[in-house]
């Protein structure tokens, strides 16, 4: 359908017949009801929450509920029947388990590429990405992330790469296009102290017209009339738990919701409008870790930039707001069992991420100073077997794989001994093949299917906004 042709041609005329007839309500409502089904979204902000499975988002809502009595901002909008509501396949081109890159390529390309490319076909066509067509219509553009800038998720709206792991040749592309606000971790890629070849990509940026921020303080002082480049950590942001209980880090690094907040200052006011992606990227992390307090902490950190984005939509009546995430990733969820309830409401009680207990330990750690860091950051005590087993990671050489883990730390073990007190299981420490929940509000929602291929995102975004696929 042409919605721009049904906007002009049946709505308006159904619209003008209601008035001659003020009397007929019911008609003049449906009308209007039409006429805000097709209106066009001038802006579009993407919140994905990377590697979320369904019990994520249902173990997130749970907390919330438990100790605040309020759930989760996504799944109220599904009470309140706010949104229009779908599961998507987000297969990639060759396998249907999919990674971060071929799947933020399946929305940003409109093709799907096999894992580990960024909007690069099997044949090697590149695959122009949806950041660079709304550019080049006139709008912003920008990305936020807790995890590096250059990584998979943002990258796969704005940039082809032939692999997800030059995240330095990503860093230039960014450069040469010109992105209004890109924000996260990533300093290990911009920095002249890291990069293999030695350039100074702030100094670079800055010369381009950007304000470089690396704090959160330096952020907010940011003015809204030039371009923005924040970086606030090496790799990614420190988990959403652990900046909670320092005050260091809650001093110097932004939550994903104020930077949503400022990514949206920044572009609000321009006359064409703007696109926005968001991604609470170490859900993922935390998953691959089986790290339920990283987990945990960092959703409901997803969910105060829902509430962000939905609060700007609902002002602004132009934003299409999309709410998603690109796979799922070792399937956690709570486990029956007599004590279910009061286990997973002891996560309340924690203060730390598994990543920051096992970091704390080395060669020389003493059981009982391994019994006291767990203890202090979970609330509970593990025996002195489950400690010698823990130490055994470090002393014996033993070692566990697993994405995101270069230390080969024990997250594995120590998921298992969590559970016998939190009562939450995982399947894996991998990706998934789950079909994903899609939640849209705003313009543009109205042309949401129960049930959709990932690539059909990319055409129903730009269909929304109606912007040509021509480029």
């Amino acid at each position: 359908m042409d919605r721009r042709k049904f906007f002009k041609n049946g709505s308006l005329f159904a619209l003008g017949t209601s008035l001659l007839n003020p009397f007929d309500l019911s008609a003049t409502q449906l009308n209007l009801d039409t006429l805000k089904k097709n209106k066009k979204a001038k802006n579009i902000i993407v919140v994905v929450s990377d590697g979320m499975s369904t019990g994520t988002l249902n173990m997130a809502d749970l907390y919330l509920s438990r100790k605040t009595g309020t759930g989760s901002n996504w799944l109220q909008l599904y009470k309140e029947s706010k949104i229009s509501r779908a599961l998507m396949d987000m297969a990639s081109a060759n396998s249907i388990v999919t990674d971060s890159s071929a799947a933020s390529s399946s929305w940003g390309g409109g093709f799907r590429v096999n894992n580990g490319a960024v909007n690069v076909s099997p044949t090697g066509e590149n695959h122009v990405p949806i950041w660079q067509k709304f550019k080049k219509a006139g709008k912003m553009a920008g990305c936020v992330t807790t995890v590096p800038i250059t990584h998979a998720t943002p990258a796969g709206f704005c940039v082809n790469s032939k692999t997800r792991k030059d995240q330095e040749g990503i860093a230039d592309k960014y450069l040469e296009l010109g992105f209004d606000i890109m924000m996260g971790g990533g300093n290990l890629y911009f920095s002249s102290e890291y990069r293999k070849d030695n350039r100074d990509m702030y100094q670079e940026f800055e010369t381009a017209g950007y304000q470089v921020v690396k704090t959160r303080e330096e952020m907010i002082a940011a003015n809204n009339t030039k371009p923005i480049l924040g970086v606030f950590a090496d790799s990614g942001l420190p988990y959403t738990i652990d900046r909670n209980n320092s005050k260091e880090l809650t001093q110097n690094t932004p939550t994903l919701g104020e930077m949503t907040q400022k990514a949206i200052d920044r572009m609000k006011d321009h006359p064409e409008g703007f696109v926005l992606q968001v991604e609470a990227g170490k859900v993922d992390w935390a998953a691959h870790g089986n790290d339920i307090a990283g987990l945990i902490y960092d959703q409901t950190a997803h969910d105060e930039a829902v509430k962000v984005a939905i609060d700007f939509a609902e002002k602004d009546n132009d934003t299409l707001v999309i709410i998603t995430t690109d796979h799922g990733n070792s399937n956690p969820g709570v486990i029956s069992g007599s004590k279910a309830n009061d286990n997973f409401d002891s996560i309340q009680q924690y203060k730390h991420s598994n990543e920051w207990i096992l970091n704390g330990f080395g060669k020389e750690t003493s059981i009982s100073q391994i019994k006291e860091r767990i203890e202090y950051a979970n609330n509970f005590g593990v025996t002195d077997e489950e400690a010698k087993l823990i130490l055994s990671y470090y002393t014996d050489l033993k070692s566990e794989d697993g994405l995101y883990n270069a230390r080969h730390l024990p997250f594995k073990v120590l998921g298992e001994i969590q559970k016998q007190h939190n009562s939450v299981g995982w399947i894996s420490m991998h990706h998934s093949a789950d079909y994903v929940e899609l939640a849209m509000f705003g313009p543009g929602s109205d042309l949401l299917k129960p049930f959709i291929k990932n690539t059909d995102l990319h055409y129903l975004i730009l269909e929304a906004a109606e912007v040509e696929n021509k480029f």
